[in-house]
């Protein structure tokens, strides 16, 4: 990796002891690293000098992980890991149905955080790469969507909706087979692949932020169906 296309991860924790010792494992597999003892000095951080991907703790002062995410989620796609206590499992499912794509839980091993850094960052890169059903260029239409994989780019009607990592994947999954059914465990192992656990209503609740995202440029979009009990498809032109 050269210095040019090194990727920057972002770490907030108030616990400078892990921020150091993360840092210095992160850094010795080449990555540039920016650390965060809050959330509002984070916030301000990556406003300022977007990152490709964060690494939040769930309880720090001024501003918690829930609420940084929040207040990224409104602008940003950037691709989220929580760190969660064994004993806040509310919190990491909360965390994931706000727009995080991944948690793990203290303590740690740097090798495994290490390991969930690396499978979302290609998670994030194959979301760009072209799709099998999709045509050359990495370009997938159906009606007046539009998927552009290499530029992790949703358009709807030709304007833009934008969606994190997990959420393009689950409208990709759908998109791909107008009409055929996918199921809540079909569209985890599709969004997440088997590095985390996650439940069905953390999928239903991606699916209400993925909708809500396409109604805030059209009030009667409607692509996405739930079949009660059996799980969601996308509508056949």
């Amino acid at each position: 990796m050269t210095e040019r296309t090194k990727q920057t991860i972002a770490l907030v924790d108030d616990d400078r002891n892990i921020l150091t010792s993360v840092q210095m494992t992160l850094e010795a597999e080449g990555f540039n690293v920016r650390t965060y003892t809050d959330g509002e000095a984070a916030l301000q951080g990556l406003t300022a000098y977007p990152v490709d991907l964060a690494v939040l703790d769930i309880k720090m002062p001024r501003m918690d992980g829930m609420e940084l995410l929040q207040r990224l989620r409104s602008r940003s796609n950037l691709p989220v890991i929580f760190l969660s206590s064994k004993n806040e499992e509310v919190d990491q499912l909360m965390g994931l149905r706000l727009g995080a794509d991944d948690y793990i839980t203290k303590p740690f091993s740097q090798r495994l955080l290490l390991e969930r850094i690396r499978a979302l960052l290609r998670r994030n890169e194959a979301s760009k790469a072209e799709a099998s059903g999709a045509p050359a260029g990495g370009a997938l239409t159906r009606g007046d969507l539009s998927l552009d994989e290499l530029r992790h780019k949703c358009t709807w009607r030709g304007q833009d909706v934008p969606l994190t990592v997990t959420e393009f994947l689950l409208v990709k999954t759908l998109a791909l087979r107008p009409g055929l059914v996918k199921s809540r465990d079909q569209l985890i192992d599709a969004a997440y692949g088997d590095t985390v656990y996650v439940d069905d209503r953390t999928i239903d609740s991606h699916i209400k932020r993925v909708r809500k995202k396409f109604r805030q440029v059209d009030d009667d979009f409607n692509q996405i169906e739930t079949l009660y009990g059996i799980g969601y498809r996308y509508r056949e032109d």
